[in-house]
């Protein structure tokens, strides 16, 4: 090197020792969670294939909000107020009319 200076040897050797043994962990942890995955997903499929449909949703894995009934919006009364009834969102659905069916966690199978 011209007119630099030199990384003493002891903390090169060190360097290079520790992105050593990151880059090996870090493509371990890479590695490892692709496999995981790969075999979550394989026995997601396995499972989709052999179980029957949920009796609650009838296999779409949703269902229509019941406090709204599929309306996006409810009549809410502060204290019970008649005078002054207010249109709300629907707090359930949070306005998108459907809700994930609770027996099968919205994956329409059981």
């Amino acid at each position: 090197m011209k007119g630099g200076k030199r990384i003493p040897e002891p903390i090169s050797i060190i360097g290079r020792t520790a992105l050593f043994i990151f880059g090996g962990l870090f493509s371990l942890s890479a590695v490892s969670s692709v496999t995981i995955r790969s075999l979550q997903y394989f026995s997601e499929a396995k499972r989709r294939k052999l179980a029957l449909p949920c009796k609650a949703c009838k296999g779409k894995g949703f269902y229509e909000c019941k406090l709204c009934r599929g309306n996006s919006t409810i009549e809410w009364s502060p204290l019970y107020d008649p005078i002054l009834i207010n249109q709300c969102l629907c707090p359930t659905c949070e306005g998108n009319r459907t809700q994930a069916c609770l027996n099968c966690l919205g994956k329409g199978y059981a």
